[in-house]
């Protein structure tokens, strides 16, 4: 087992409990401390002793789906695993979409769920639910129990593969007669995991010959994703790009694994990437890509993305390597081991000499120069999204914490606003899931209660789990949201102005621009027990960010009233070439070269 997870060498002593009961003393063993769930009829039995436990603390949530994202969250920002609880059936069932998120996004998460009398399995019981087959497809491993003596070491089992390799969701589904049942306690148990064996530590060769290729390159980009966060390895490669002296970029999920102010950071690349990095990796002549998968996203259409370029490709899962591009060098390992090998061998192998890259970056400068990151003011007199996602990082700072929703809001979000650490950015990337933000900012400020959290929001997204405002309201957390309000689905509503002639079928929400809202968002703060402000104006933007990151004794609300026609820029239009970058200030192609 990992160091996180290693119980004390020092058996405890038996002792006669529940099954219920061994649940919740594993979970205190494991050292969970906080965990968030919805109880029901299957999973009551270890609601009981959960009352009782001074150890962990338990976040009642108003939706199953928001408790999963909230595990999300309080994982995403620490690196812990994260803990979620709900009952059979339809509980079950609402936590799928949060553990299909966490498996696309490799966040550590235990999901523990009730299950029906083991005798009543598979004749349709009342809440029955097979949630082991459901989730099988996005879970790491998914764990029936049906004897209670086998509870303590199904979730020591499920801890240590949740947080270890590459991290990922872990379902453990307990029937009520194993929870009801009694066993003989004892701590650790055994955990036998023959057929999970994560590999570390790379191959020598495979290290030298990544190194040899790197000192070769005339056109190197280090091709950073959010394995870097996973693997906390953010220290290791900034030792190791400056060593190397090659640019970066970070991909959307690998937003603050190295610092947006160093020189050789060209920020993110992709559909919504600046200019440089989109172009930077498809002129490149070597891919350093560093937990990374290559996204549809990212590569746009993957037979022309960079061509021309050979890939070292380091990954701790070996089914990431070579299935969407095939690598020159691949290297199974952990980061954080696999980097300081790797500057070792690149250091023995250039010695005092530097690369002779300055073309290279005479080229990407130019790029900088010609395409900075900006945008358009709106014409129709309503708030620059763009402004006012800029003042909150701006005002907030790189200690605070910043989980968006998905959409239009969330490539703004990870554009304008500078990330210097990793864990400071929490997104949905994968699933791309609407109604992440509130519940994993909630997650997020659990697990990191003295920095502030901010859920970045759209009108569309907020709307699916802002019900867990509650939660924070009755629980004191005291997040903060800002709801970029467009009155619509935006980013759907960009794709219908762009590919769809401008015809807007089902995309007005009536959020923002109507006489009537509909929901009013301040009105709804206020029912909630949180501080509602509503914002129109650019100059009072700052105001009601200050006033907001001021209140510490709720969750505050500000409903930021923005332009329906600002876009998402810069933007590779999907199933293109990444050669094909639109800007954002005139919305000319910029192109490199003809295909």
């Amino acid at each position: 087992m990992s160091e996180e997870t290693s119980a004390p060498a020092k058996k405890t002593k038996t002792s006669t409990i529940s099954g219920a009961e061994a649940v919740v003393r594993s979970l205190e063993l494991l050292g969970v401390t906080d965990v968030f769930g919805l109880p029901g009829g299957a999973i009551l039995p270890v609601y009981d002793p959960l009352m009782d436990t001074s150890k962990i603390r338990h976040i009642l949530v108003r939706h199953e789906q928001g408790a999963g994202h909230a595990a999300e969250g309080y994982a995403s920002a620490t690196g812990k695993v994260g803990v979620c609880i709900a009952t059979s059936g339809p509980g079950a069932t609402n936590l799928v979409t949060a553990i299909a998120d966490a498996y696309m996004d490799s966040v550590p998460m235990l999901a523990i769920t009730g299950q029906v009398f083991s005798h009543l399995m598979g004749t349709d019981a009342f809440q029955e639910a097979d949630i082991v087959g459901i989730t099988m497809p996005i879970t790491k491993h998914s764990i029936l129990v049906t004897k209670a003596e086998d509870i303590p070491g199904a979730l020591a089992a499920a801890y240590e593969i949740a947080g270890t390799g590459r991290p990922g969701p872990v379902l453990v589904d307990i029937t009520k007669d194993a929870q009801q049942n009694e066993l003989e306690f004892s701590w650790p148990p055994v955990v036998d995991l023959p057929g999970y064996r994560p590999v570390t530590k790379a191959h020598g060769k495979q290290i030298q010959a990544a190194a040899e290729l790197i000192a070769a390159s005339k056109k190197p980009v280090f091709y950073v994703g959010g394995g870097i966060v996973r693997a906390n390895a953010a220290a290791e490669l900034k030792a190791l790009v400056e060593l190397v002296g090659a640019p970066v970029v970070t991909t959307l999920m690998a937003r603050g694994a190295f610092p947006d102010s160093h020189k050789q950071n060209l920020g993110m690349p992709g559909m919504h990437g600046t200019v440089p990095a989109v172009l930077a990796l498809q002129e490149a002549d070597l891919l350093i890509t560093l937990g990374a998968r290559f996204d549809d996203r990212v590569t746009g259409k993957a037979a022309l993305f960079a061509q021309n370029a050979q890939v070292i490709h380091v990954d701790i899962d070996p089914a990431e390597i070579g299935k969407i591009r095939a690598a020159e060098v691949p290297i199974v390992g952990d980061l954080k081991d696999v980097i300081p090998d790797l500057a070792d061998a690149f250091r023995a192998e250039v010695g005092k000499k530097k690369l002779d890259i300055d073309a290279w970056w005479s080229r990407i400068n130019g790029l900088t120069e010609e395409y900075p990151l900006g945008y358009d003011e709106p014409h129709d007199g309503l708030l620059a999204p763009q402004y006012v996602i800029s003042r909150i990082g701006e005002l907030s700072g790189p200690e605070a914490i910043y989980a968006a929703g998905v959409g239009q809001h969330q490539m703004w979000a990870a554009q304008f606003i500078k990330y210097e650490r990793p864990n400071a950015w929490l997104n949905s990337g994968g699933a791309g899931t609407m109604g992440y933000s509130v519940p994993a900012a909630m997650g997020a400020k659990v697990a990191e209660p003295n920095r502030t959290v901010w859920a970045i929001d759209g009108d569309g997204c907020f709307q699916m789990t802002n019900q867990e405002l509650a939660t924070c309201t009755l629980n004191n957390i005291p997040i903060k949201v800002a709801i970029i309000n467009n009155s619509s689905l935006g980013m759907v509503r960009q794709w219908q102005t762009l590919f769809y002639d401008s015809r807007y079928s089902n995309t007005n929400l009536n959020t923002g621009h109507d006489t009537v809202r509909v929901p009013d968002f301040v009105k709804l703060a206020d029912a909630y027990g949180a501080l509602g402000i509503r914002v129109e104006k650019a100059e009072d933007v700052d105001a009601a960010i200050k006033l907001a990151l001021e209140t510490n004794d709720r969750p505050v609300v500000i409903d930021f009233v923005v332009s329906a026609d600002a876009m998402v820029w810069p933007m590779v239009p999907q199933g293109v070439s990444n050669s094909y970058v639109q800007y954002a200030r005139d919305h000319a192609p910029v192109w490199d070269g003809e295909e």
